[in-house]
């Protein structure tokens, strides 16, 4: 089993389309092979700030998720201007 903790930093205003965003790329996350379970948390420090964890089976799960054209038909972050940066994720092993 592994970990995914993905991190990402929206524009400020861009909070609730960011949320949504991910219900969406939940659903496509849970119908994935090999995921186990994920959720999303904000920092409650930082409004723009939100941190993914993710388990999976596997890294190659998570990689083939990843690269999925499902995935890619899920995040629009390019699309509505969401991201104020590149995210960035760690993969933790157990």
């Amino acid at each position: 089993m592994i970990t995914v903790g993905m991190n990402y930093n929206v524009l400020p205003g861009k909070e609730e389309a960011f949320e949504k965003a991910f219900a969406s790329v939940i659903g496509v996350m849970e119908a994935g092979e090999g995921h186990d379970k994920s959720a999303l948390y904000k920092d409650v420090n930082n409004a723009q700030s939100y941190l993914i964890v993710s388990e999976w089976n596997s890294e190659e799960a998570y990689q083939a998720f990843i690269s999925s054209d499902k995935f890619k038909g899920v995040v629009n972050w390019g699309k509505e201007n969401i991201l104020a940066g590149r995210p960035s994720h760690k993969i933790y092993k157990s």
